[in-house]
């Protein structure tokens, strides 16, 4: 090892879905599969392009402002960033700086553990229970701070917000995060307990309900106080983080709330009915919320099907994990996208 080497911060990274580039069908990222909403096409062509030799609003006015008024709440409450994961690492490097340990699940989002060793926070992983629910009392105990997803990913069981309640209640001395990029498609938010609790922040994403996976929009929602710390960690990083046409479709995308209703509706339609055309074929599917499918077949290893899958020009996702290495992440594409995926299953189980 050279001497340099010794001063340089080292990191298992998160390992992304794949994004081929061939025409496939995709359902390894749980991206929108219907486009955003058409606003948003008619802001793009009709943007003075002389703009962009200006720098951007660094206060994101009108996107908070947007989204202020989508969720009734004051534009000081809102904090917005490239994408919910840029969001969500400003908060790891805001607020976790403990010296205990912060608590999330250990089947859950994986980027967690890689921002929690990045900037050297200690974690504790708090173990699903045998049907990959979280157990509301191991979150009962000294520590410096918890996050969780809900719904959680990859299972996508969605937590009933008085199970959510219970852990911030618990937790009233730290900040306690809840990450709801699939809440849309599953129950009640936990934006519900904002005003309740002030040390509560929720995250959510424009790239899933929305269909904007590919702006890179995430926000935050929580009092103007935590909102403030956001800012000062955010300006001392990179004031400009949104860009100019991020910000423009950002809002146009807000304002269509029955698009953004209907888009909902369409893939929960084809959600439901994917589980039992996936029971049906002897799947075994934990209860979807999200807008994928955790599921596992007892008698066909995952690994196999996956690869099987990924020959035939179809893309799901599979970790290989401890306790989920049977399971395989399936995102709920098009009623015709789920047509093929379950003509290929057919002829691969010979049934």
């Amino acid at each position: 090892m050279k001497a340099f080497e010794k001063n340089i911060r080292k990191v298992e990274p998160y390992v992304p879905g794949e994004q081929p580039q061939n025409k496939v069908i995709k359902l390894n990222t749980n991206e929108n599969p219907y486009p955003p909403a058409p606003g948003v096409a008619k802001v793009l062509r009709e943007l003075d392009t002389d703009r962009f030799r200006l720098y951007p609003d660094p206060t994101c006015a009108p996107l908070t402002e947007a989204l202020a008024d989508f969720y009734h709440v004051n534009p000081d409450q809102v904090f917005v960033g490239v994408g919910s994961d840029d969001v969500l690492s400003m908060c790891f490097l805001t607020f976790f700086n403990s010296e205990k340990p912060v608590l999330f699940p250990d089947i859950t989002y994986s980027f967690y553990k890689v921002w929690a060793e990045l900037y050297r926070i200690p974690y504790e992983c708090q173990k699903l229970d045998e049907g990959f629910r979280v157990v509301k009392e191991d979150y009962f105990k000294e520590n410096g701070g918890v996050i969780f997803p809900n719904p959680n990913a990859p299972t996508a069981i969605y937590e009933e917000l008085h199970v959510v309640e219970d852990i911030i209640r618990a937790n009233q001395d730290v900040i306690v995060i809840v990450d709801e990029a699939y809440v849309d498609f599953a129950g009640r938010s936990a934006l519900e307990l904002i005003d309740k609790y002030d040390n509560l922040i929720v995250v959510q994403t424009f790239s899933k309900a929305r269909s904007m996976a590919g702006m890179r929009i995430g926000y935050a929602i929580s009092n103007p106080t935590l909102i403030k710390y956001l800012n000062d960690a955010k300006y001392s990083f990179n004031s400009y983080t949104m860009n100019q046409a991020a910000l423009a479709c950002g809002v146009e995308a807000v304002k269509d709330k029955a698009y953004f209703e209907e888009g909902i509706r369409k893939i929960i339609q084809t959600r439901e009915w994917a589980k039992e055309e996936l029971s049906q074929l002897g799947f075994c599917c934990l209860d979807s919320s999200a807008n994928f499918i955790f599921a596992m077949h007892p008698e066909y290893d995952a690994k196999e099907m996956f690869e099987a899958l990924k020959k035939n020009g179809i893309y799901v996702r599979y970790w290989g994990s401890e306790r989920i290495e049977q399971y395989m992440r399936i995102t709920i594409g098009t009623r015709e996208e789920m047509v093929a995926l379950f003509a290929f299953l057919r002829e691969y189980m010979k049934r």
